[in-house]
C-alpha cells in the first residue's frame, strides 16, 4: 500500500490548470419548471415516488417481521443461527477488507477531483462521503438478505413436516419479496434523495461518488462471496463419493460452511449485485441525459419519466405478488403435490405483463408530447418494454438449459450412465455452449428492437439516440426488479432448508411427534417433507440460474451507456449555427478499426475475462483442497450424530482465507489493469471496455448455464431416480463440483467485474487525459508503465501465489505428505 500512495503522490505534482468537463461538474435541471399530468410538477411526482418508496420498506420490513414470528422447532432454530452467527462473521472479515480498498479508490479520487481538477474541498468530501454511501447500502442490503434468509431456511424446513408443499414454496417466495422490497426501495430512495435534496451542482458529485461505493461493494462481496461459497460446496460435496455418507450428513464438518456459503455466495453477493446494478443503470442514465440531451425541459421530462417509470414497477411487482398469491395459494394450498417451478413462472410473466401495461399507461400521461411528437411516449415505452419482456424472456431461455426438465438436463444424466463423470462433463460443456449462442440472439434481437425504435427520436433531442434505447433496455432488465431479486433469493433459502433440515437430527429428537403435536397442533410427516424440500431445491437451482443471465445482460447493456460518457469526454461535442448538437466528427474517427490501439483494445478485453474466469477458480481449487484435506482429517462417522461446532467452525476459517486471499489478487489486478490502459491510450481503452462487455457477456452465460445443467442433472438423479450412493450419482456429483465454480464463481463476478471497470475506468481515463492535456504526455505513459507491471505482478499471484503446493512424492503415496501453505 505504501508503494500504491507514493505512485499516487507524484500524481499531486503534475496537478495543472486545464479542466475539462466531466460527469462530476454536471448540473441537474429545476425540477419545478416543468409541469405533467394534473398540473403536478417534477418535484411533486418525483415526492410521491419517495413515499412509494418508504411504502416499499415498510412492506419489506412487515414480511421480515412475519417470517421471524412462523413457527420452528428449537433443533432447527439452533442450526438457522448457528449459519447465521457464521455469516455475521463472514460479512464483517469482508466489510473491514472492502474499506481498506475504499482507502485505495478514495486516493484516486483525491488526486483526480482535488489536485488535478481543482475542484471544491466540499465537493471532494461528498464524492467520498456518497461513496461511502454506496458501500453501506451494497452493504446493508447485503446484511438483510442473510438475516432474512436465515430465519427463513429453518421455517421452511419446518412447514414441510405438515405433509403439503404449498408452505414450502411459500415461504422462500415471502423472504424473496422482502429482500427486493427492501433492495429496490433502498436504492430508489437513496437515488430520490439526491434528485430532490442535494444542491443541483453537487448532484454529479453525489452520484458518481455513490455509483463508485456500490460498485465496489458489489464487486468484494460478489467475488468473495462466489469463491467462499464454492470452497465449501465442493468440500462438503466431495465427502459423499469419499465416504458414501447422504447429503448434509450432520456428521459432515463441510456442511455448515456450506450453508453459510449458500447465503455468502447466493444471498449476500446477488444483494449487492441487484442494489448496485440498479444502482448504476440509473447513474448512467442520468449521466446520459444530462450530457446528451439539450435544454433543462426535455432533461426534466425525461429525467421524471426514467423515475417514474421505476416507481410504477415496484408497485406492479408489490401487485403481482399479491395476486400470485391468490391465485397460487387458491390452486396449492391443500394440494398434495405441485410443481414448484410452475407459480414463479406466472409470477415472472404476470410481473412482466402488468409492468408493460403500466409503462405505456404512464408513459402516455406524462410524455403525451415531447419534443413536439405525440408518437415518442409509445416508441420509448416500447425501448423499454425490449427490456422488461428480457426479465421473463431469458429466464424462460434459460430453463431450456438448465430445468430439471430440460431435456439438455436429461441428456445429462443420459450420458453419465455410461459414459461416467467424463461425459458428464462434455454433455455440460455442450449445454453451455447451446445456451450462450441462443443468449446472444435473443439479447441482440432485443437490442435489435430498441435499435429500431430509436430511429425515430430526433436527434435535436439527443445525441446518439440508440446509445440512450440500449440504456433504457438494461433499465428495463431490471424494471420488475423486486421480483427478479424474489426468485433469485428463493434457492438459498431452499438449500439450506434442506440442510437445516437433515443437521436439525429432528428425527432422532426423542418424543418428537408427540412434542409437535403438542406445541405447533399437527403430526410431522418426516418423509413427506423431505420429498418436498428435495423437489423444491431443484425450483431454487433452476431460478438462480434463470436470475444470473439477468443481471449478466443488465451488465453488458448498459455498460453502452457508461462507455458513451468516456467517449463523450474523448471526443467532444461541437454546436452547429442552427444549435444542432454531434460528436466531433473528426475525434469520432478515432473510433474505428482504422484506429489501431482502439483495435488493440478490443483484443486486450478479451485476455482480462479469461484471466479472472481462471483466477477466481484457482481460487476455489486451492481453498477447496484444503477444506477437504481438513474435513478428511477430522470427520467422524462412528459414535457421533454430528460434527463439532469448533471443527464446523475452522472450515468457515479456511473458506474465508483462500476467498480473500484470492479476492485481493483479482480485485488488485483488475484495478491496476483499468489504470494501465485507461492512462496507455484513450482509445485503446475504450475499445477494452467494449471488448470486456462483450467477452464477459458470452464467457459468463456459458459457464452460469453449464453449471445450471450440471447442478439439476445432479438433483435429477437423487430426486426422480432415487439413485442416491450409485455410481451413476457420484458421475454426476463430479460433475456438479465441476460446474460450481462455473455458475457461482466465475460467471456471476463478471457482472460486477464489468460495471466496476467501466466506472472506475470513467473516471481513470478523465486522469490520463487531464495530465496529458498539462503536456505530461510522456509521464502519463510511464505510468501506464507501472501500472502495467504492477498488475503483472496480481496475475501471476493469482496462480502462483495460489498454488495447491503439496510434494508429487507424497501424492503418489511415495512419503508422508508435507503440505506447505499456498
Amino acid at each position: 500500500m505504501g508503494r500504491i500512495a507514493g505512485v499516487l503522490g507524484l500524481l499531486t505534482l503534475m496537478a495543472s490548470s486545464t479542466a475539462r468537463a466531466s460527469e462530476a461538474d454536471l448540473v441537474l435541471p429545476d425540477f419545478r419548471t416543468v409541469t405533467f399530468v394534473g398540473g403536478l410538477n417534477g418535484h411533486s411526482l418525483l415526492m410521491a415516488g419517495i413515499a412509494v418508496a418508504v411504502f416499499g420498506l415498510i412492506f419489506g420490513f412487515m414480511q421480515y417481521t412475519a417470517l421471524r414470528k412462523l413457527p420452528v422447532h428449537k433443533s432447527m432454530l439452533e442450526i438457522s443461527e448457528l449459519i447465521y452467527e457464521t455469516c455475521k462473521t463472514y460479512l464483517i472479515t469482508q466489510g473491514k477488507f472492502i474499506l481498506i480498498l475504499e482507502v485505495l479508490i478514495g486516493a484516486v479520487m483525491v488526486v483526480y477531483f482535488g489536485f488535478l481538477r481543482h475542484m471544491e474541498l466540499i465537493k471532494v468530501i461528498t464524492i467520498l462521503v456518497f461513496s461511502l454511501i454506496g458501500i453501506a447500502g451494497s452493504y446493508g442490503v447485503a446484511w438483510f438478505g442473510i438475516r432474512v434468509n436465515t430465519f427463513a431456511n429453518s421455517r421452511t424446513a419446518f412447514a414441510s413436516l405438515r405433509g403439503k408443499p404449498y408452505p414450502t414454496y411459500a415461504i422462500p417466495l415471502q423472504a424473496g419479496m422482502s429482500i427486493g422490497m427492501v433492495l429496490i426501495s433502498t436504492e430508489l430512495l437513496l437515488m430520490l434523495i439526491i434528485l430532490l435534496f442535494v444542491p443541483a451542482d453537487f448532484a454529479g458529485p453525489c452520484f458518481i461518488g455513490f455509483a463508485i461505493g456500490e460498485s465496489l461493494g458489489a464487486s468484494v462481496l460478489r467475488i468473495a462471496g462466489g469463491i467462499f461459497t464454492k470452497i465449501a460446496d465442493i468440500g462438503s460435496d466431495l465427502m459423499k463419493i469419499v465416504f458414501r455418507i447422504k447429503e448434509d450428513d450432520a456428521r459432515n464438518p463441510g456442511v455448515i460452511a456450506d450453508c453459510t456459503g449458500d447465503n455468502a455466495g447466493d444471498s449476500v453477493g446477488p444483494s449487492a449485485d441487484g442494489f448496485e446494478t440498479y444502482g448504476v443503470t440509473g447513474v448512467a442514465l442520468i449521466t446520459f441525459i444530462l450530457l446528451a440531451v439539450p435544454g433543462a425541459e426535455f432533461q426534466v421530462q425525461l429525467l421524471v419519466w426514467i423515475f417514474m417509470m421505476r416507481i410504477v414497477m415496484v408497485l406492479a411487482s408489490l401487485g403481482s405478488y399479491g395476486i400470485n398469491g391468490i391465485i397460487q395459494g387458491g390452486k396449492y394450498k391443500t394440494a398434495d403435490h405441485m410443481n414448484f417451478e410452475a407459480p414463479l413462472t406466472f409470477l415472472v410473466w404476470l410481473t412482466s405483463i402488468v409492468s408493460v401495461a403500466l409503462t405505456f399507461l404512464v408513459s402516455y400521461l406524462l410524455i403525451p408530447n415531447l419534443a413536439g411528437d405525440t408518437t415518442l411516449w409509445w416508441k420509448l415505452s416500447a425501448i423499454i418494454t425490449c427490456g422488461t419482456l428480457a426479465g421473463a424472456i431469458i429466464p424462460e431461455a434459460i430453463k431450456v438449459f438448465t430445468s430439471t426438465e430440460s431435456r439438455h438436463v436429461r441428456e445429462v444424466v443420459t450420458a453419465s450412465r455410461e459414459g461416467g463423470a467424463s461425459l458428464n462433463v462434455i454433455s455440460g460443456l455442450v449445454a453451455g455452449n447451446f445456451s450462450a449462442y441462443w443468449m446472444g440472439i435473443i439479447i441482440a434481437a432485443l437490442m435489435g428492437g430498441a435499435y429500431f425504435f430509436s430511429l425515430d427520436i430526433p436527434n435535436t433531442l439527443m445525441i446518439a439516440p440508440a446509445v440512450f434505447a440500449f440504456g433504457l433496455v438494461a433499465f428495463g432488465f431490471l424494471g420488475m426488479g423486486p421480483v427478479t431479486i424474489a426468485v433469485d433469493s428463493y434457492g438459498p433459502v431452499t438449500d439450506n432448508a434442506q440442510s437445516v433440515y437433515e443437521l436439525s437430527l429432528i428425527e432422532n429428537v426423542p418424543n418428537v411427534k408427540e412434542e409437535i403435536q403438542k406445541d405447533f397442533g399437527f403430526s410431522p410427516d418426516f418423509d413427506k417433507g423431505k420429498l418436498y424440500l428435495e423437489e423444491n431445491d431443484g425450483a431454487g437451482n433452476t431460478f438462480k440460474a434463470t436470475a444470473k443471465p439477468v443481471l449478466i445482460g443488465t451488465a453488458v447493456v448498459g455498460a453502452t451507456t457508461m462507455i458513451f460518457s468516456i467517449i463523450v469526454i474523448l471526443v467532444g461535442i461541437t454546436v452547429s449555427g442552427d444549435g444542432f448538437r454531434s460528436l466531433n466528427a473528426a475525434n469520432a474517427a478515432n473510433l474505428s478499426l482504422l484506429h489501431a490501439p482502439f483495435l488493440l483494445g478490443l483484443v486486450t478485453g478479451g485476455a482480462i475475462i479469461y484471466w479472472f474466469s481462471g483466477a477466481s477458480m484457482q481460487a476455489v481449487s486451492t481453498g477447496a483442497y484444503r477444506a477437504v484435506e481438513f474435513i478428511k482429517a477430522n470427520i467422524k462417522l462412528e459414535g457421533v450424530e454430528k460434527a463439532s461446532v469448533s471443527d464446523s467452525k475452522r472450515v468457515v476459517e479456511i473458506c474465508t482465507q483462500y476467498a480473500q486471499k484470492g479476492m485481493l489478487n483479482i480485485f488488485l489486478g483488475v484495478f491496476f489493469s483499468t489504470l494501465a490502459f485507461a492512462f496507455l491510450e484513450p482509445y485503446f481503452f475504450v475499445g477494452y471496455l467494449i471488448s470486456i462487455a462483450v467477452f464477459g457477456l458470452y464467457q459468463a452465460v456459458f459457464m452460469a448455464n453449464a453449471g445450471g445443467a450440471w447442478d439439476n442433472a445432479k438433483k435429477l438423479v437423487e430426486v426422480e431416480l432415487k439413485a442416491k450412493g450409485t455410481e451413476l450419482h457420484a458421475a454426476t456429483v463430479v460433475g456438479d463440483t465441476v460446474g460450481d465454480p462455473f455458475k457461482d464463481t466465475s460467471s456471476v463476478a463478471l457482472n460486477p467485474v464489468i460495471k466496476f471497470t467501466t466506472l472506475f475506468g470513467l473516471l481513470a481515463v478523465e486522469l490520463s487525459v487531464e495530465l496529458s492535456a498539462a503536456g505530461q504526455a510522456t509521464i502519463t505513459r510511464v505510468f501506464a508503465g507501472i501500472f502495467f507491471i504492477a498488475s503483472m505482478v496480481f496475475v501471476y499471484r493469482s496462480f502462483y501465489g495460489m498454488r495447491i503446493e503439496t510434494p508429487m512424492a507424497a501424492i503418489a503415496g511415495e512419503g508422508k505428505a508435507t503440505v506447505k501453505p499456498a
